[in-house]
């Protein structure tokens, strides 16, 4: 029998706080959330694992390492509203719904969503509103949000996510492909968007986020 609160502490401890992660928040939500409950059966056993998680329909739980950071970048307060892009099986919506007011989990594949809703619930999350829909338009129904956090690495942030930013709120993603690709803190103010990259962070893309073909003449 495998002991998953062990198995967290360890995760917290060698993966997280190794990290230069620090934030008690952060690392709070990491201890308490069981990572286990959000990955298929055959992978339950590996659910501590310094890696990326295949959860099905071509999507990943993130590496803890670089999600940890990622969270602590965002500094998100309890009085934030989130929008979270790609839940997948919830296990980020968990996390965020740890450390903001309110947190909705958009995602694209139906199973995915109907995983997400089970678990949430199951695990007694009553501040994260899973709602399925395409990705790349966000969700404008409960627009304007403090912070939009995308749950894998993009090519490019599409307009309408930052159109769906509140004054001062802030967009945190992974932009580029492989080892090259930067953390990255978009913030929009007076109406404009401004980005700053942090760190080195090597994590899977999320699908529909690429670039649009440019041509050459």
């Amino acid at each position: 029998m495998i002991d998953f609160e062990a198995a967290r502490a360890k995760m917290v401890d060698g993966q997280i706080r190794t990290t230069d992660v620090t934030s008690h928040s952060v690392l709070s939500a990491f201890l308490s959330v069981p990572r286990e409950a959000f990955v298929p059966d055959h992978l339950k056993a590996v659910a501590y694992v310094d890696e990326d998680l295949q959860i099905g329909a071509g999507r990943y739980i993130m590496d803890p390492s670089p999600l940890a950071k990622l969270l602590q970048l965002a500094e998100i307060t309890k009085t934030d509203v989130v929008l979270e892009i790609g839940a997948g099986t919830g296990y980020v919506s968990a996390l965020l719904a740890r450390l903001a007011g309110a947190v909705y989990a958009l995602e694209s594949d139906a199973a995915l969503a109907d995983k997400a809703k089970a678990t949430l619930a199951n695990l007694g999350v009553e501040n994260v509103t899973v709602v399925t829909g395409a990705l790349q338009g966000g969700y404008s129904a409960k627009a304007p949000y403090d912070l939009i956090f995308i749950d894998g690495a993009v090519e490019e942030v599409p307009a309408a996510l930052f159109s769906q930013l509140r004054e001062g709120g802030r967009l945190i993603t992974v932009v580029g492909q492989g080892h090259s690709a930067r953390a990255t803190l978009f913030v929009k103010a007076a109406g404009a968007v401004s980005s700053t990259s942090f760190f080195n962070a090597s994590v899977r893309q999320i699908p529909g986020f690429q670039k649009a073909a440019e041509f050459v003449f």
